[in-house]
Parts: C-alpha cells; sequence; structure tokens
C-alpha cells in the first residue's frame, strides 16, 4: 500500500461511463467509490446494509417513497437499508459511495444497469 492520497478528481477523471462505480479504496470490510450519474436510475434497495451518497459535483435527487431529497456539492445522505429509493440526475454528478465490499448497485432489482464489480482504480 503505497502513502499517497487518493485524487479523487482524477479517478473521476479516468473513465466516462454512468451509473457504473469504481472502488478507489477500501476502509476495513467497506469500499470507496465513485461514480458518475446522469438520468434516472431504477427503484431499488439493498437489504442488508445502508447505502451512502456524497454529491462532489452537480445536483442528486433521490427518490424515496415518502418524499425526496435532494443533495449539492458537499452535502451527502445515507439512504438506510431496505429503503426503497431511486436516484435522478439531470445533469452530470460526481458522486462517491460508501458501502459494504460486494454491493450491488441495482440492489435486490438487478436488470441491464447492474454494473461489473471494478476495483480497477484502487
Amino acid at each position: 500500500m503505497a502513502n499517497v492520497p487518493v485524487d479523487l478528481g482524477e479517478k473521476l477523471s479516468a473513465f466516462s461511463e454512468q451509473w457504473a462505480p469504481k472502488v478507489v479504496a477500501r476502509l476495513n470490510d467497506y469500499e470507496i467509490k465513485v461514480v458518475k450519474l446522469q438520468g434516472e436510475f431504477i427503484w431499488h434497495t439493498h437489504d442488508d446494509t445502508d447505502e451512502l451518497f456524497l454529491v462532489l459535483d452537480g445536483e442528486l435527487r433521490i427518490q424515496l417513497r415518502d418524499g425526496d431529497v435532494t443533495l449539492r456539492p458537499g452535502q451527502l445522505f445515507v439512504v438506510p437499508r431496505g429503503v426503497e429509493h431511486c436516484p435522478v440526475a439531470d445533469g452530470e454528478v460526481r458522486a462517491v459511495l460508501i458501502e459494504p465490499a460486494g454491493v450491488v448497485n441495482t440492489g435486490t432489482a438487478g436488470g441491464p444497469l447492474t454494473a461489473g464489480y471494478d476495483d480497477s482504480l484502487a
């Protein structure tokens, strides 16, 4: 392990795919991921874990069945485990996700937006 900081901007500039989280670091049993988001994702849940969204650039709306949460740069929100949610980004959003290793981006919903595991930037 190198004693160098992780440059999130550099990591985000290394890819262009939307809705495809990339692992950039690990913390105990958790992974820190960067992701680019644009458009509407799918309604899904993560039955066994909370999910943290931290917006770096852009504006992200997280739809919840009981009301939406809007995040701007520097803001974060934790979606509690088992809560159905659907992220929406009208323009491109750059964000950090923190979640346990192995979490699938589409949770229990699956489907064509399910991203493969990518730790190439770690």
